[in-house]
């Protein structure tokens, strides 16, 4: 059946009924949504829509990160006949007001992320984190029915505005149909051969403000059945953790992506000397059989997990060379091509019968030739009918040919092979073209540059190709000359790379894509070489960063931070900020930072340096995080350990009065126990005090430091120590299912490890003074307990042991009857957006208050 709205997508949500559709992580937790529910809530949005008198063709902007809720409201505005307007998560305040000036919109559905809850006057907010409580209102009310057809515009997609106008692309129906039925018919050959690996699962690492990510985060994995993941972090190791935890099939994703990866796969070779070997294992798989190269690299796909086997790259140009290295290693690698204008697609590579190096053949009903200089240019049911305008639209005729900007070729297969943009072309003074995208291949392929940026800038001989290069840690600007003298040996004469900088930071400014801004670029590079920047300030991203979590206003022009300001005198920081920043900028940067040494950073010079030192070799002994101790048999030897051995000892040494028990009758699911610190026996003494049901689903925070060295001995232990201390680290994990809470590092990891115990049910003990009090009395509470609280979103049940300093001081072991009690608090639900100093204060306000 012929599709004439998006809307007809529902219909197949609501026949896949309770199974999942969409996962994405709120706080340390991870929710899911069924396709009913999904369905379910689109119909109470557009009911709410219909409340607030928003109607056919009013602006709905989306100001938020991905969700299972940005996807219902995105289906509910259709099902009104509203039309979305999607905005990047990241965007400025001052582009979306001028957004929401030119398309006159009436409603903002925004995120939880601090900038998209700012102010915009004149228009109704929804925070999307509250949908379903706003929805569930609406389950009988009737819902008013809109003929919409393939002609009705569904959204507009803004694709500038950094200092013009904002310019908004107006995609129908029918243009987002042009290309999904195509698709569709393709998929349906093949349903047959996915029901034994069903569901295929998509983890989704494009913002679904971008046309791309919706194709592929909305609308194909539902023509499957499957189930898509949100995550907004770009982090390599977070990545391929979620790849393996979550069984992912297919990565989506952006070409900057895909290099970061390969980056990290080369660095953990070379830090366990196997790069040559690798390296040797990678030329040898060239040609071979797919199930060769699997057996040959299960190393690399033990860490990924089984399951997946393929990227989607979309959004920008994919490297040779790190197509090549993906397919050597065995996975598929799937491009696409196209632009917003043409609804996201023009061509595709087909899973199955791909062209190495090609962006795919052209989709059916798509007509593509090549123009005058090789440009692309696209006409059919796919194109946009034009640029938004609040006075009136500028439509395009259908038999009009769109000139895409982008130079092409085509070999006699009918397969697309791009070659480059016609605005980046640099046409030097004999009137010869440059590609930059040619020179930047050939300095990409020189081992001390790790990334490179080429742009014309005008000079006393006319345009001229300058080089941004990124260098590799161990490389200096002597290494950077060879390698651009070693790379001018590949290139033509008119091709010369002779200007050159060495950019100042660990990555070049881009888009929500991933696209490198060059036009930014540009003029850092033209400062720099007229020597108004000399590299003492801190400029670009990493200023941007710096700005919007300590809130200081940077000026427009400057863009600069002075290196010696501190960040706790200057900026403003405190922990919870370190913690914010640390998370920042390995999201910005997408590399692992060493934590301990951003501990130490006091000023911003000092994470410049650690930013360029770049992603870390992982940690020689790192805290160990198992899983197994959640599993049966561990569960009932667990269970059968606290009932006939625990409980009893605990008796039998303390005899301990409990109070407050009566507070967690009603508790019920998980909950998070915060408790003093005194002894080694606490967690203990904390069971003790439990109801059943979560002393037998209960995970426990111990010292991290104090696990690693059980787990990984530090090196020139003796071997029998190291025995002993692993059976003993085994032993304790297995009986008491703890988990490290590091000091200094690794406390993000182990915080996302409670959220995942807390998604399959347990409930979590912490001790938040961070260390035994020497004397009993309690010490001050660690913030990071106030940001646990807030993200997990459980009850958090307060905890007192008292009675145990004395015995600590007196040395004693055995205490009288009712010497030790231990008192329960009244669970407390903290609101979300609750400030977790705020929280660590109040959570150890009330715990002293139960000492008396």
């Amino acid at each position: 059946m012929t599709r004439r709205s998006l809307t007809s997508f529902l219909d197949d949500y609501r026949a896949r009924g309770e199974e999942t559709a969409f996962a994405h992580r709120r706080g340390l937790r991870r929710e899911r949504w069924s396709y009913a529910r999904v369905a379910g809530a689109a119909v109470g949005f557009a009911r709410e829509l219909e409340a607030r008198r928003i109607g056919r063709g009013e602006r709905v902007l989306f100001w938020s990160e991905n969700s299972a809720e940005w996807v219902a409201a995105f289906y509910g505005c259709l099902l009104r006949g509203a039309v979305v307007v999607p905005l990047d998560v990241e965007s400025a305040p001052d582009f979306v007001e001028r957004v929401r000036r030119q398309t006159q919109a009436r409603m903002l559905v925004h995120g939880d992320d601090e900038r998209c809850r700012r102010e915009l006057p004149g228009v109704e907010r929804l925070r999307l984190s509250d949908l379903s409580a706003t929805v569930s209102r609406y389950h009988c009310a009737p819902l008013q029915e809109f003929e919409i057809d393939e002609r009705q515009p569904a959204e507009i997609i803004f694709t500038s505005g950094t200092t013009a106008e904002p310019k908004g692309v107006v995609l129908t129906h029918g243009n987002l149909l042009a290309n999904l039925g195509p698709l569709e018919g393709e998929i349906k050959k093949y349903l047959k051969w996915e029901r034994p690996f069903h569901p295929i699962r998509f983890l989704n690492l494009l913002p679904l403000s971008h046309v791309f990510g919706q194709f592929m985060g909305v609308f194909v994995p539902a023509l499957l059945g499957g189930e898509v993941y949100f995550q907004q972090s770009l982090n390599p190791s977070e990545t391929v953790e979620t790849t393996r935890q979550n069984r992912v099939s297919v990565i989506v994703t952006v070409p900057r992506v895909l290099e970061v990866l390969k980056d990290k796969i080369e660095r953990e070779q070379e830090s366990r000397g196997r790069a040559g070997k690798f390296m040797r294992a990678l030329e040898e798989a060239k040609g071979t059989h797919v199930l060769s190269r699997w057996w040959k690299f299960r190393g690399v796909r033990r860490e990924f997990g089984w399951k997946f086997w393929a990227f989607v790259s979309g959004g920008a140009t994919l490297a040779a060379e790190t197509e090549e290295f993906w397919q050597r290693l065995g996975y598929a690698v799937i491009q696409g091509y196209g632009m917003t204008e043409t609804a996201s697609l023009i061509s595709v590579n087909h899973p199955f019968k791909q062209s190495r190096g090609s962006i795919g053949k052209p989709l059916p009903g798509h007509e593509v030739r090549l123009g005058e200089g090789g440009e692309i240019l696209v006409r059919g049911a796919n194109v946009s009918p034009g640029y938004w305008d609040a006075e009136a639209q500028a439509p395009r005729r259908n038999d009009d040919w769109l000139r895409t900007g982008d130079i092409g070729e085509m070999d006699a297969a009918g397969n697309l092979f791009f070659r480059g943009r016609t605005k980046d072309v640099i046409v030097t003074s004999a009137g010869v073209n440059v590609h930059p995208a040619d020179l930047e291949a050939a300095l990409n392929a020189q081992p001390e540059v790790r990334e490179s940026c080429v742009v014309g800038i005008e000079t006393a001989n006319g345009p001229e190709p300058v080089a941004a290069l990124i260098l590799r840690e161990t490389s200096g600007g002597a290494e950077a000359a060879a390698a651009i003298a070693r790379a001018n040996r590949s290139l033509g004469q008119f091709q010369q790379v002779r200007r050159w900088i060495v950019w100042a930071e660990s990555d070049f400014p881009r888009t929500a894509t991933q696209k490198i801004r060059k036009p930014l670029v540009a003029d850092v590079v033209r400062a720099r070489l007229a020597g108004a920047l000399n590299g003492r300030a801190s400029s670009g991203a990493l200023a941007e960063t710096l700005a919007r979590v300590g809130n200081i206003e940077l000026g427009g022009a400057g863009r600069k931070l002075d290196p010696t300001a501190t960040l706790e005198a200057d900026l403003k920081l405190d922990s919870l900020g370190r913690v914010e920043l640390l998370s920042a900028l390995e999201d910005r940067y997408q590399i692992e930072i060493d934590e301990a040494k951003f501990t130490a950073a006091t000023t911003i010079g000092d994470i410049e340096r650690v930013l360029r030192e770049g992603a870390r070799d992982e940690e020689a002994r790192p805290y160990p995080r198992t899983r197994w101790s959640q599993r049966w048999p561990f569960t009932w030897l667990r269970a059968a350990f606290i009932y006939a051995v625990a409980l009893p000892l605990v008796w039998w040494m303390a005899r301990p009065r409990t109070r407050g028990r009566e507070h967690l009758r009603n508790l019920r699911g998980p909950a998070l126990f915060v408790c003093n610190h005194v002894t080694r026996a606490d967690q203990a003494l904390a069971l003790w005090a439990l109801a059943g049901r979560h002393r037998r689903r209960l995970t426990i925070a111990m010292e991290g430091e104090l696990l690693r060295d059980w787990r990984h001995a530090p090196p020139g232990t003796h071997w029998f120590k190291r025995l002993r201390e692993l059976g003993q680290y085994a032993l304790v994990v297995a009986l008491f299912n703890v988990f490290p809470l590091p000091k200094r590092s690794g406390f993000r990891r182990s915080f996302a490890f409670a959220g995942e115990s807390v998604d399959r049910g347990y409930s979590v003990l912490v001790f938040p003074e961070g260390r035994r009090s020497p004397d009993g009395r309690l010490q001050p509470f660690m913030a990071g307990a106030g940001v646990l609280a807030l993200k997990l979103g459980v009850p958090v049940v307060p905890v007192h042991l008292g009675g145990l300093g004395r015995l600590k001081r007196e040395d004693r072991y055995f205490a009288e009857p009712g010497e030790v009690t231990i008192t329960v608090g009244e669970p407390i639900v903290f609101p979300r957006d609750e400030d977790a100093a705020r929280v660590a204060a109040e959570l150890e306000r009330r715990v002293a208050a139960l000492s008396s």
